[in-house]
C-alpha cells in the first residue's frame, strides 16, 4: 500500500517525532546533543518554523512545532536530519542510515491538545525513568518555560502567554501543568495520532481540517460498510 503524504499545514502546530534506526542511539556526547539543537535552531529559522517545544531522548527526539508555510516542516526536517547523520558518521567514524525511515507527525487541535503535548513531551525522560523529574533532564524545553534559562530555540506559542500576566505566574502555571501529568487516555491519543499520521482534535476540527488537504487525515472505519436491512412485502 502507498504510504500517505505527510500531512503539513501553515500555521498549524504539528507534533513530530524522529526515531533512531533500530532504536540505536543517536547521540554519544554533549557535544552530539548541542550540534542537533543548533541545526534545528538554523532549519527552523530558515524554514520560517517555530519551535514551541523539544526533548531530545537517547534514540528519538519530539517537536512541537508550527511551520509558516505549508513546505517549511518538510524542508526543515529533510535539513535536520541529513546534516546531523553527516555529522554523527564523520565524528563516530561510522557509515549507514541513523533515522528510523521518515519522521512522523500529527497537526493538533490548539485549544484541546498544545498544552497537554508541551506536558507530553517534557514528560519523556520521567517516563522513560531518566530523571526523576523534567527539572533534571537537560535536554528538553522545560527549562526555559519555568525559568531556569533562555533558551533560543524556543518561541512560546500564545497559548503559553495565557497562562499569566507576569513571568513568574507562566513559569509556576506550566510547571504546574507539568507537575499534574498527562492522562493515559491523551497520551496514547497523542502517541498513536502522530505515528500513524492522522489529525488530532475534536471531530469538528477534523472536518474542518480535511475541506484544507486533499489527504486523507483520519482513520477509516475497518471493515465493509453494514449491508441495508432486508426489505419485507406487506
Amino acid at each position: 500500500m502507498a504510504r500517505l503524504p505527510r500531512l503539513s499545514l501553515a500555521g498549524y502546530q504539528h507534533h513530530v517525532i524522529q526515531r533512531g534506526n533500530n532504536r540505536q542511539a543517536i547521540f554519544s556526547s554533549a557535544a552530539d546533543y548541542r550540534f542537533l539543537l543548533e541545526l534545528i535552531r538554523q532549519y527552523a529559522r530558515d524554514c520560517q518554523v517555530a519551535v514551541h517545544a523539544y526533548v531530545l531522548m537517547s534514540n528519538h527526539f519530539h517537536l512541537l512545532i508550527t511551520p509558516q508555510e505549508g513546505e517549511g516542516l518538510g524542508r526543515m526536517m529533510q535539513g535536520v536530519g541529513r546534516s546531523y547523520v553527516q555529522y554523527f558518521n564523520r565524528q563516530h567514524k561510522r557509515t549507514g542510515t541513523l533515522w528510523e525511515g521518515r519522521y512522523r507527525s500529527t497537526v493538533l487541535q490548539t485549544e484541546r491538545y498544545l498544552l497537554q503535548c508541551m506536558a507530553y513531551i517534557d514528560l519523556n525522560p520521567v517516563r522513560a525513568a531518566m530523571v526523576a523529574g523534567p527539572q533534571d533532564y537537560p535536554w528538553s524545553s522545560f527549562a526555559h518555560y519555568t525559568g531556569q534559562r533562555a533558551d533560543p530555540l524556543v518561541s512560546p506559542h500564545p497559548l503559553y502567554w495565557e497562562l499569566g500576566n507576569t513571568p513568574f505566574a507562566r513559569e509556576a502555571a506550566y510547571q504546574s501543568l507539568v507537575q499534574a501529568g498527562v492522562d493515559g487516555h491523551a497520551q496514547q491519543a497523542l502517541t498513536d495520532a502522530t505515528l500513524r499520521g492522522w489529525a488530532l482534535g475534536e471531530p469538528d476540527f477534523v472536518a474542518d481540517l480535511q475541506k484544507r488537504t486533499g489527504r486523507r487525515i483520519s482513520k477509516s472505519k475497518a471493515g465493509r460498510p453494514p449491508l441495508a436491512p432486508p426489505k419485507f412485502s406487506e
